[in-house]
């Protein structure tokens, strides 16, 4: 069947962009009006708890971990308001998008910072792993190589472990701002899957940005999981793990399909902008979730983090000097 034949067959708007918000509303039936109030509503309740959170958090903990508490808090938070905003704005979609990607790539680097923190900073963090390594042989890039030699902790492998999250968090934002300008000379579409095309270099590039972010934060996260168990780091962990799979993995996913058409298309929506509004909807009731989760994880009593006994054991140790008469009488 040739293109002229499919222009006979199926509704014109299946080829067009996005419709306008007014579009969306005056086709919104009775079950229609209901699914956008209540996804309107959990998106409106996911924003307001974590205002009322980061109120909790700035009045509870001290400097400056209150700051990454209230960034890493945002994920979920952030990426239901954008989804709800293209959800009623189909054609705000690729901004709404970046916003919660560029959001979430802070949060890789400022999850990586809570857990130095939750040790007490990066002078304990040294202090506590002197003679320890760490496990370089985990996901995403290297869990399949248990040979790899392990690397001693040291002030200037903390440095690269932060570094290879912090580069995300910044070119991510600046290949966002990059693609919106190519996006406005018409050079960037994000169906265009062609090789010449400047979607499919950009998207690739973010992929091992995101990969090489992601590293460094799993790295910490086994050094660091048992020492803090007490304050529910590995369902934290978890929860980061889950935001981030949802919020990158389905979406791409959904993209795929809707390329391929596996999506139907459903005037006033292309296939395109029907995939991206499935997305988003699943994402409001997936983040509300998480956001509720996150809530009960985070909201605690924020107390220093005690050494166990070895460590307590270790630290004592570390301050005793023997003067030469007490040597004397040891040996």
């Amino acid at each position: 069947m040739t293109m002229e034949d499919l222009n006979y067959t199926i509704d014109p708007s299946c080829f067009q962009e996005a419709p306008l918000a007014i579009d969306v509303i005056n086709q919104l039936d009775t079950f229609g009006i209901v699914l956008y109030t209540i996804l309107t509503f959990m998106s409106t309740a996911s924003l307001l708890l974590y205002l009322e959170e980061c109120v909790y958090v700035y009045k509870k903990v001290p400097s400056p971990k209150k700051t990454t508490i209230i960034w890493v808090n945002g994920a979920a938070p952030v990426i239901s308001t954008m989804s709800c905003l293209g959800m009623w704005i189909p054609k705000s979609t690729m901004f709404t998008d970046m916003t919660s990607d560029s959001y979430f790539a802070v949060v890789v680097y400022k999850f990586l910072k809570l857990m130095v923190e939750e040790v007490g900073g990066e002078e304990a963090f040294l202090r506590r792993s002197v003679g320890q390594t760490l496990r370089i042989s985990t996901g995403p890039c290297c869990c399949c190589c248990p040979c790899l030699p392990r690397k001693a902790i040291s002030r200037r492998m903390l440095f690269l472990l932060k570094l290879g999250s912090l580069q995300y968090a910044i070119l991510k934002t600046v290949l966002c701002i990059f693609s919106i300008v190519l996006w406005s000379n018409g050079n960037f579409d994000l169906s265009d899957l062609n090789i010449t095309g400047a979607s499919i270099w950009i998207n690739c590039f973010v992929g091992a940005l995101t990969i090489t972010a992601l590293w460094p934060v799993a790295i910490m996260f086994m050094h660091l999981r048992n020492a803090l168990r007490s304050i529910k780091i590995i369902p934290k962990y978890a929860m980061y793990q889950l935001v981030l799979v949802l919020s990158q993995l389905q979406s791409t996913i959904i993209s795929i399909l809707a390329l391929n058409w596996v999506i139907p298309c459903s005037p006033p929506f292309s296939p395109n902008a029907r995939g991206s509004l499935l997305g988003q909807q699943l994402m409001i009731v997936q983040m509300f979730i998480i956001t509720l989760v996150t809530r009960l994880l985070y909201r605690r009593t924020y107390e220093p983090l005690h050494l166990d006994h070895h460590d307590s054991d270790n630290a004592h140790n570390n301050k005793i000097t023997l003067t030469p008469a007490a040597a004397e009488d040891i040996l």
